[in-house]
């Protein structure tokens, strides 16, 4: 079998993102970018998967520009065979990303997709969904557990009431949480055998995708800043300080 795994270049979740001068977007001169967090458990989970000999090959696939190569090379070291980038300068929203990656499954015609379940950038949590829509094929969004049994796999989903197990067949879509699995540290000899690795390049007038945005974003702004709290010596204190900001 086949697993095909998504991959997305963010800015690492340790910076501290900050807007441009003009509002209109994100500093990311200079700025650490690396695979989002959720991507990285999603080709865990791939190779856990090889690795048990349930599956024979991992292709990691992203979309963007040449840059994101880098985080293809680190999931190659990881772990994957190969790597497909579909090169795009233009913003690829969840909807365009979903096409792509369709063509990419009718391409390679694997037995999983994995997709982390949410980018850190924009946290649209879609893509996987809509991916699935387009193929026509099951689903299990937000595995906190996966499990293989041939034909079919059993996802364990975390949902407001408590835990959800459902039954898929494959082929299928799944999109994966936090605490699936740890991802394993890459070495040295492996970013250097990632190197040799093919890492296919297609543009993405290839696909014949026609991609413009259909959300834009008219200008961006930080949160308010959080103002300094105040100690209280009893609990009547707190109960009347809460009564004055209207809370009880």
């Amino acid at each position: 079998m086949k697993i095909l795994v998504c991959v997305k270049r963010v800015i690492d979740y340790n910076v501290r993102v900050q807007i441009n001068r003009q509002g209109d977007g994100v500093i990311t001169d200079g700025v650490k970018m690396s695979v989002n967090p959720f991507d990285e458990i999603a080709v865990e989970e791939a190779l856990q998967i090889r690795d048990r000999g349930d599956a024979d090959e991992i292709v990691a696939v992203s979309i963007g520009t040449s840059a994101s190569q880098q985080q293809l090379r680190t999931a190659l070291a990881m772990g994957a065979d190969r790597a497909i980038l579909v090169e795009s300068d233009d913003e690829i929203q969840p909807l365009a990303a979903a096409r792509v990656f369709h063509k990419l499954v009718e391409k390679e015609q694997p037995g999983l997709v994995f997709l982390g379940k949410q980018a850190i950038d924009d946290d649209s949590n879609q893509t996987g969904q809509m991916l699935a829509a387009l193929w026509q094929r099951p689903q299990a969004t937000s595995a906190s557990s996966f499990e293989l049994n041939g034909e079919t796999a059993r996802v364990t989903r975390e949902v407001d009431a408590g835990l959800e197990i459902i039954d898929i067949d494959l082929p299928a879509v799944v999109t994966v949480d936090l605490r699936l699995n740890e991802p394993r540290f890459v070495k040295m000899p492996d970013i250097m055998k990632a190197k040799r690795k093919p890492l296919e390049t297609i543009a993405l007038s290839e696909l014949g995708i026609d991609a413009p945005p259909a959300l834009e974003t008219k200008n961006y702004e930080p949160p308010p800043q959080r103002q300094a709290g105040i100690m209280v010596e009893t609990v009547d204190e707190l109960i009347a300080a809460l009564r004055d900001r209207g809370v009880l």
